[in-house]
């Protein structure tokens, strides 16, 4: 059963708790909110909204404090229904571009380089945990492959897609092969499958290549390793983290064991990368309205126990059809404009700064 809607002065203090919150760490109480906000509601009438917020579940009460501090809960209905992202102002958007620099500097260098600069402007600028995923390749265009052979039984293949991304693979032969063998397979994959995506190439090969007259035990060891070929590559392998050292200092982590599950997560790369991956856009009115494909997950809505304690703002970046992942890890207690305005900005940048990789 739907919750039902707030009264605006059930909006106001849930967001003054929140904003306040955000800022201090420290539970808010009415007697703080009637004399420092200018609400026209004496301390007993704040008292009384905040007690049916409590009722409720937007709020709670710690044991050891007469303030309040925001639920799951209370954090999910101001992101959904009172937040409101403004545009980035001038002054942090300067901030930013100081910090992007490091991005532009890397224009001439691999996208492994930008994401991993992207990381790394990211978690400063949020002073949070900062996660950057790199593009899935499924939907990418595959442009060219070569194949050194490092032994008669041994060849590296080497994929080139869309001009941003190389992949390559070791694969061990069980025949031997002559150098001319190999470029004969070289040129008529080149041939046939430059221009499709690697999820095309995958679904195809076999057809695409069944009355090719090249060496039929190399073209069916191509056939047969098509799925390692042209898959995505392994998720650990597409991560980029910076910014452990802001988050690690967040009061909500000082106890040993929050900082032990927090930095078990951390290093638990491929969990790391999924909670990020398998974030989707949020549907809420108040993300919508600004046109931008943002997750926000809180507490237990995250898939992972680790991740209870955490809120994870979320955007997608592309590059082309490709598309990546941007991630905010921090506490609950976080400012959710500023990270949602970063992020978007972000995206934008990242985006076309890999768009302009050569």
């Amino acid at each position: 059963m739907d919750s039902r809607e707030l009264t605006l002065r059930e909006r106001q203090v849930l967001g003054i708790i929140i904003q306040s919150y955000v800022v201090t760490a420290a539970p808010v109480g009415s007697r703080y909110i009637a004399k420092n906000y200018n609400l026209g509601l004496s301390d007993a009438t704040i008292r009384n909204v905040m007690a049916e917020l409590e009722d409720e579940g937007y709020i709670s009460q710690p044991h050891t404090s007469a303030g309040r501090i925001p639920t799951d809960k209370g954090y999910r209905y101001y992101v959904d229904l009172i937040m409101t992202v403004q545009s980035i102002d001038d002054r942090e958007k300067r901030r930013i571009e100081a910090n992007i620099g490091q991005i532009g500097m890397e224009r001439n260098g691999t996208p492994s380089d930008v994401l991993l600069s992207a990381a790394k402007v990211l978690g400063t600028i949020s002073r949070q945990l900062s996660v950057v995923l790199s593009p899935t390749l499924s939907n990418a265009i595959f442009e060219k492959l070569d194949i050194v052979l490092l032994s008669s039984t041994r060849m590296m293949v080497i994929l080139s897609i869309q001009s941003l991304f190389v992949k390559t693979i070791v694969m061990e032969l069980d025949i031997e092969v002559s150098r001319q063998k190999v470029d004969d397979v070289v040129t008529v994959l080149n041939q046939r499958l430059s221009g499709l995506t690697l999820s095309e190439i995958r679904q195809s090969i076999t057809r695409r290549l069944s009355d090719c007259a090249c060496d039929r035990q190399l073209k069916n060891l191509i056939v047969r390793s098509a799925g390692k070929l042209f898959d995505e590559s392994p998720i650990v392998e597409r991560l980029y983290i910076s910014g452990t050292e802001y988050i690690v200092e967040q009061p909500e982590f000082k106890q040993p064991e929050k900082v032990r599950d927090l930095i078990a997560m951390i290093e638990d790369k491929f969990s790391l990368a999924r909670l990020v991956e398998n974030s989707s856009p949020n549907s809420a009115e108040g993300l919508r309205s600004h046109g931008k494909e943002v997750s926000i997950s809180i507490g237990k809505e995250n898939i992972a126990r680790q991740a209870e304690d955490l809120t994870i703002v979320s955007t997608p970046y592309y590059v082309g059809n490709m598309v990546g992942k941007l991630g905010i890890f921090g506490p609950k207690r976080m400012d959710y404009e500023h990270a949602v305005r970063v992020l978007n900005y972000m995206a934008g940048s990242l985006s076309a700064t890999l768009s302009n990789v050569n």
